[in-house]
């Protein structure tokens, strides 16, 4: 299985490297809705890596216990953009058509969004299981809010990107350079919306390291194996995971927000070798990780035993630490 991965992640970056060098950004494509003449090579990749890791996904959502709901955003994001690919060659097939362009452009750029949620929901959801004195000593924000407050915020994003994305592709000068506005606005506030959670996360496990090193070092933790339905008592791994996520997301956002800075017809969206290399490249190879890490494994419930005797810490001998 790594070795596929290796060979998807090698194909993608060397076809990416060649679409630099050979962007259809000819005459024709200046007349057509999103500048440039899509490269089927390159969409066939994106189906191919997207809905092999969607799969795997959706494996280990129905067969890995216990299932966790909520984690299907992941699965329907990677699936969402795999779809995206499709009508990527089917606007290509002539690319003249403009409400082919908006589905396609819009189903690419909005699907991310199901990534921002997922890693929301699973630090909310990692945080409840520890001890609710854990929980709220560590995090900036009551667990039970951080979804509520993030998602909520991502959805008036989302609204704004979805409108700001229709309008680029009208006909209408004035109209595309508003949607590029109203698009690029929507962009910073999502990026400075998932730039907090990324702090908040970063701030919870550097809580957790400082206060309560018993958690964050576990007690004979079983070995870790990957691709396993087996429970992951050592759940840094997937905290680690979730910040290489961060990471990831983070540079997608950044190359959107360079993208409708640069307006409808600037050179980063015009030529799509920077949608492969900043946008579909890295929210691949992150996003994959967690089929190699399945977090629903590493979502047990946790007990500190920890009593609190003024700024002293100490184990509690009646309640040892233990997973549940």
């Amino acid at each position: 299985m790594s070795r596929l991965f290796i060979l998807l992640f090698t194909a993608c970056f060397t076809t990416v490297l060649a679409a630099g060098a050979a962007d259809q950004t000819t005459e024709d494509a200046n007349n057509i809705p999103g500048g440039f003449i899509p490269k089927k090579s390159l969409s066939y990749i994106g189906i191919i890596a997207y809905g092999l890791s969607g799969l795997i996904h959706w494996f280990h959502f129905f067969t890995v216990p216990p299932r966790r709901t909520f984690m299907a955003t992941l699965p329907i994001g990677m699936t969402a953009m795999a779809i995206g690919f499709i009508l990527r060659i089917i606007y290509a097939n002539p690319p003249f058509s403009l409400g082919e362009y908006v589905i396609m452009d819009l189903v690419i750029l909005l699907s991310p969004c199901l990534y921002l949620a997922t890693d929301y929901m699973l630090l909310s959801n990692l945080a409840k299981s520890f001890d609710d004195d854990v929980a709220n000593r560590c995090l900036l924000i009551r667990h039970s809010r951080i979804t509520k407050i993030f998602v909520w915020s991502d959805v008036f994003t989302f609204l704004l990107q979805s409108g700001g994305g229709g309008l680029t592709a009208m006909d209408n000068v004035k109209l595309a350079n508003l949607g590029s506005t109203i698009g690029l606005i929507g962009l910073i506030l999502q990026a400075a919306s998932f730039g907090l959670f990324t702090v908040i996360l970063i701030v919870f496990a550097w809580r957790i390291s400082t206060h309560y090193p018993e958690l964050w070092c576990p007690q004979s933790p079983r070995p870790f194996r990957v691709l396993s339905r087996q429970p992951i008592d050592d759940w840094r791994i997937l905290v680690y995971i979730m910040l290489v996520t961060c990471v990831g997301i983070l540079i997608r956002s950044i190359f959107r927000i360079a993208e409708f800075a640069g307006g409808y017809s600037g050179t980063v969206a015009t030529h799509e070798a920077y949608f492969y290399t900043f946008d579909a490249l890295p929210l691949w190879i992150v996003m994959s990780l967690y089929c190699v890490v399945w977090p629903a494994r590493a979502l047990m419930e946790r007990r500190s035993g920890i009593l609190e005797l003024g700024s002293r810490q100490e184990l509690n001998p009646g309640k040892p630490y233990s997973f549940a």
